[in-house]
């Protein structure tokens, strides 16, 4: 039996024709980096007992582990004319309300005594100020997406622009 050669489009991916209006990636900050070779230096005084070429080669191989563990797990927030895609999860910019940037204790509330349980959630540690996104799809029970930015008013303002 012949296989089908067609797929089946992915209903909540942005079309790839769709121009961006806002891209941000999350990436880790300097002391996360210095931190992973301060963890991967550690595998230079477990082996270096046996040898110290054993000790760099560990400290090597545990570093590029780990930076290939950030640069996968980095989320982008995409934002074109048709949807939203923050981290993994996309919906249709029609389902978008408000969005609202916060800095500093707010921003803290946001993420603690302020979160609802139901919340869709991208947040960075290292990364302050989040924005909230409302979501207006009255069959998805997620009330609002929460997502850390370097950029929130940016992305705040690319929202509020249908």
């Amino acid at each position: 039996m012949p296989e089908s050669s067609s797929t089946a489009p992915v209903p909540d991916a942005p079309s790839a024709g769709t121009p961006a209006v806002f891209r941000e990636r999350l990436w880790p900050n300097v002391w996360i980096w210095i931190i992973a070779a301060g963890i991967s230096g550690a595998g230079i005084l477990v082996f270096a007992p046996i040898s110290m070429v054993a000790g760099y080669t560990a400290a090597g191989v545990l570093f590029t582990i780990m930076a290939v563990l950030l640069v996968l797990s980095t989320p982008t927030i995409l934002v074109t004319s048709d949807a939203l895609t923050v981290g993994r999860a996309t919906i249709e910019r029609r389902f978008v309300g408000e969005a609202a940037a916060f800095h500093g204790k707010d921003a803290t509330a946001q993420r603690g005594t302020r979160l609802n349980g139901l919340a869709y959630l991208c947040i960075r540690g290292w990364i302050d100020p989040v924005v909230r996104i409302e979501i207006t799809d009255p069959s998805d029970r997620t009330p609002y997406w929460l997502t850390s930015s370097r950029r929130p008013e940016e992305l705040a303002a690319a929202l509020s622009r249908k």
